[in-house]
């Protein structure tokens, strides 16, 4: 935790004393209000930036080698250099916060000077996005870049209503939309409908191939035009390669999803109060605890549940049509870290690295799977733990509480701007939420080894190993060079062929460096 500041400013206490007010509401514990009145009350400040160049060629080799590599933080790089057993040093604490160095790396996403403005139209491209939140955010942004390859009109994107959420929500409800066709104006044409005439003509409709690359849809999908003047893509997630396309593409990409899809004002609104009522308890954690039904039910990870409750799952997913696989052999799937850390192992990991009980803990997610029952721990570990239901009134919450993708669009931005993040799972939101923190500035983004640490817990689990100093080294040693330091973006995993191939990339929006992102002549970390 940063340093106390004497005498505390008169919103910081009106902050303290809504909270506790909220307390008395819920009929709370005394002792959670005096956790409460324990926090560190500390903003951390925010670098500047310098002036931008084009990154030099890398050489290869061991150099290149070192490029894919994160830089540990310098305040980690003795296991010895903080102390592991919660002890309230100042110092200690203070530099759990630090960020990775960013090595200089600022946004660069201009586009080059042969940029031109879209030239007459070929015809409209209709998109039907599919999943959640961040899927859908992932795929709005491919196809502003594929409207841009096919010198296509894009009509605003129909967000997906009938993925398991069942969420009815419009683009307009999500996004700003006079806000998307602004910033995009001189590199799509966008507009909100089709032209009325169009409406009921006959649409070529297109499964577009993933992960394909410019000459697919300048050779495939551009000559339907010849037959049709509306072209519409079935779905949009994953319709782009990751890599090998053009510079101007690559980074109009970077252009739709960090600027251009900002989310409609008033969520941007709560969310921002929500970031400022967090912050006014101290520096805080944003933890995305993907424990959730859905997430569980796909993914086959029943650990730690019931067998009422593991039953329920499996019933889910066989009777969810479009989750193709399901015969999944969940002890297997943790073992291979493919499962989200439960919220007992994320208790004992923020321990492990150091995070005192005092620290405030922002819990982006849905419903927890279980309730209660599963976060007692995480809980007892750390009393200070918030969401949008605890930090916002009923009231506040109305507008968006029947929406998932509403709902999870603030959760996007507490995290975004929270000091630290931290999700238990790798999946769409983890994902673009480390990217859009690598955007602004390389903000401290711990992300779990789960293979390892499953095994190390299940070691305390059976008493071979004992929690305290010796594992907290350990946890820390293994997670130096997990901080969100500039690195480049990882490729396929070798031997693997295929869609597995690129399935196995690490994701454009995850990691959009080098693309994306130049060196600073000024030298700051």
């Amino acid at each position: 935790m940063a340093l106390r500041r004497k005498g505390r400013p008169a919103g910081r206490r009106a902050a303290v004393r809504w909270w506790l007010l909220s307390l008395a509401g819920t009929g709370a514990a005394v002792t959670a209000a005096a956790a409460l009145l324990a926090v560190a009350l500390h903003v951390s400040a925010s670098a500047s930036s310098g002036a931008p160049y084009r990154l030099a060629k890398q050489p290869r080799e061991a150099e290149e080698m070192r490029w894919e590599q994160e830089f540990a933080p310098p305040q980690l790089a003795s296991p010895h250099s903080r102390k592991l057993d919660g002890a309230t040093d100042d110092a200690a604490e203070k530099r759990l916060w630090l960020p990775a160095p960013s090595r200089r790396f600022v946004p660069c996403v201009s586009p080059s000077l042969e940029y031109k403005r879209p030239g007459k139209s070929r015809g409209y491209l209709l998109v039907h996005t599919n999943g959640g939140l961040n899927q859908m955010r992932a795929g709005i942004s491919d196809m502003v870049a594929v409207a841009r390859i096919l010198n296509a009109t894009l009509i605003i994107p129909e967000l997906d209503k009938k993925s398991f959420w069942l969420d009815k929500s419009n683009f307009s409800d999500v996004f700003d939309e006079a806000h998307f066709i602004r910033s995009l104006v001189n590199d799509v044409k966008v507009e909100k409908k089709l032209p009325n005439e169009l409406v009921k003509a006959p649409k070529s409709v297109r499964h577009f191939k993933s992960w394909s690359g410019v000459d697919y849809y300048q050779d495939e999908i551009s000559p339907l035009w010849e037959h049709r003047q509306v072209i519409r893509a079935a779905k949009s997630d994953s319709r782009l390669a990751n890599n090998f396309l053009p510079p101007d593409i690559q980074k109009l990409r970077c252009r739709a999803f960090f600027q251009a899809l900002r989310y409609a004002p008033p969520i941007e609104a709560l969310g921002n109060l929500l970031v400022e009522r967090m912050k006014s308890f101290g520096p805080y954690i944003a933890l995305h605890l993907r424990y959730e039904k859905d997430m569980l039910a796909f993914s086959g990870c029943t650990y730690g549940l019931s067998q009422t409750e593991s039953d329920e799952l499996s019933s889910i997913r066989e009777g969810t049509t479009y989750w193709k696989v399901k015969d999944i052999d969940p002890l297997e799937q943790r073992s291979d870290g493919h499962c989200p850390l439960t919220p007992k192992e994320v208790a004992m990991f923020l321990s492990a690295l150091g995070y005192p009980s005092s620290t405030p803990v922002y819990i982006a997610a849905g419903e927890i799977y279980g309730g209660e029952s599963h976060m007692v721990e995480l809980q007892s570990r750390f009393p200070i733990l918030m969401n949008k239901e605890k930090l916002a009134s009923a009231e506040e919450l109305r507008p968006f509480s029947k929406y998932a993708s509403q709902m999870a669009a603030l959760d996007y931005i507490v995290s975004v701007e929270s000091d630290v993040f931290i999700p238990s799972y790798s999946g769409n939101m983890a994902r673009a939420v480390a990217g859009h923190r690598r955007f602004h500035g390389h903000r401290k983004t711990v992300i779990p080894d789960r293979k390892a640490l499953v095994r190390l817990f299940d070691k305390v689990d059976s008493g071979l190993l004992n929690e305290g100093d010796v594992l907290s080294q350990m946890i820390t040693e293994m997670h130096r060079k997990r901080q969100g330091s500039p690195r480049k973006r990882k490729g396929p995993v070798s031997g693997t062929k295929g869609s597995d191939r690129f399935r196995s990339e690490e994701a454009f929006y995850e990691n959009p460096l080098p693309d994306c992102f130049c060196q600073s002549k000024d030298n700051y970390s």
